[in-house]
């Protein structure tokens, strides 16, 4: 079974990496488009322009015709009293040379009329081509994309974020591939809050990877900006909020106390209102229990900077912390050896020494399952003072 899962993963890794590659095949294909677009565009503006050229040559050698025959047929129109058509000057009598002209020249004037209109017509049918062709050109600018690709279906949506979930609980090659996967699918999937978020948890993923303080506080940053944009997009989402929270929690350590303060009560209020959308997630319930182990800890500096901040101070207590992380172990049995690690921290504080030996105890069977008991290199020593 094991064997059956990894190789349908391999097959749908292929099928993404298939869909990568079309996307770049449509976009060199859209840059192609664009330049035979402008070709045809000043292909037929310079055709235009030539028969422009030439129907004004024409018209005029035209009305120079016409100004001629009707000068000659004025004579006889003035010997014809008030001739109104032709057929008036042929009931009067008398009057059939000066007619016969003048039908030669109406005739004249019509067939001119006729070629004038059908250049006009020619220049007509021209003039919307161009247009047509700068209003194609014009929509391709402005969102190429749309006019030539359409966004992939939703099935292949799915298809990236199940890879991308599958990613972020794997090794740390496989987040900084879930990262990559992310940032080069970000154009056409940066208004959806569902690939925003993962964003930002892909973000959180690369802060634990790397070592150089720099580019923790870039990732952190970054991670806490798609966060922001995927709350924007829907402000009734767990996930955003979570992980709004969270990158906010990262990037508070690179402020000053105040700073930090004022981050920690922007963590509380989203990590409520991620567990009031969400009530079943561990992962909730042990942050809020870490933030209220962290309040209940704070020092009489940091209480008065928090009064000054604050008119009613974010306050909590050891107790409260012992609930929240042990709602954690009841939602996911495990959910991490650091989190059983501060059940054990809660009940040394609260004086129950043999609850806290007991969860010692099991924090010390357990393997690391999380990179946050990878990277914490005080916790056998923290277990070691618990079991004393």
């Amino acid at each position: 079974m094991p064997e059956q899962q990894v190789e349908l993963w391999n097959q749908l890794d292929t099928m993404l990496q298939c869909v990568m590659e079309l996307k770049t095949e449509v976009a060199d294909l859209r840059k192609g488009l664009e330049g035979i677009v402008v070709q045809i565009v000043k292909e037929v503006k310079s055709s235009v322009e030539e028969s422009q050229k030439a129907t004004r040559k024409r018209r005029h050698f035209f009305m120079r015709e016409r100004s001629d025959s009707m000068s000659s047929s004025s004579i006889y129109f003035s010997a014809s009293a008030g001739a109104a058509s032709v057929y008036d000057g042929e009931s009067e009598g008398g009057y059939t040379t000066a007619n016969a002209e003048s039908d030669y020249n109406g005739e004249t004037d019509k067939e001119t009329d006729r070629d004038t209109e059908e250049e006009e017509d020619d220049e007509e049918v021209s003039c919307a081509t161009v247009k047509a062709l700068r209003r194609d050109s014009l929509s391709l600018d402005d969102d190429p994309i749309a006019q030539l690709t359409t966004e992939l279906p939703d099935d292949e949506f799915n298809l990236l974020l199940e890879t991308s979930d599958r990613l972020h609980t794997g090794t740390i090659q496989d987040h900084t591939e879930g990262f990559q996967l992310l940032l080069s699918n970000k154009p056409m999937y940066k208004e959806k809050k569902e690939f925003l978020w993962r964003l930002a948890r892909s973000y959180k993923d690369m802060y634990e990877i790397t070592e150089d303080k720099d580019e923790k506080q870039s990732y952190a940053e970054q991670g806490r900006e798609e966060a922001e944009a995927a709350l924007q997009r829907d402000d009734q989402c767990a996930e955003c909020h979570k992980w709004f929270a969270v990158l906010t929690g990262l990037t508070s350590h690179y402020e000053s106390m105040h700073g930090r303060l004022k981050s920690g009560y922007i963590f509380k209020e989203h990590i409520d209102k991620a567990i009031a959308l969400k009530s079943n997630d561990p992962m909730c319930y042990y942050l809020l229990g870490r933030w209220c182990y962290d309040v209940s800890n704070l020092g009489w500096l940091e209480r008065k900077a928090a009064s000054a901040i604050y008119e009613t101070p974010p306050t909590a207590t050891v107790h409260d912390a012992l609930q929240n992380f042990l709602k954690t172990e009841e939602l996911s049995p495990g959910y991490s050896k650091t989190a059983r690690l501060y059940i054990a921290k809660c009940y040394k504080d609260l004086g129950n020494n043999s609850a806290a030996q007991h969860w010692a105890e099991l924090t010390s069977k357990m393997t690391c399952v999380s990179n946050e008991d990878i990277n914490n290199e005080s916790l056998e020593e923290m277990l070691e003072t618990l079991r004393e």
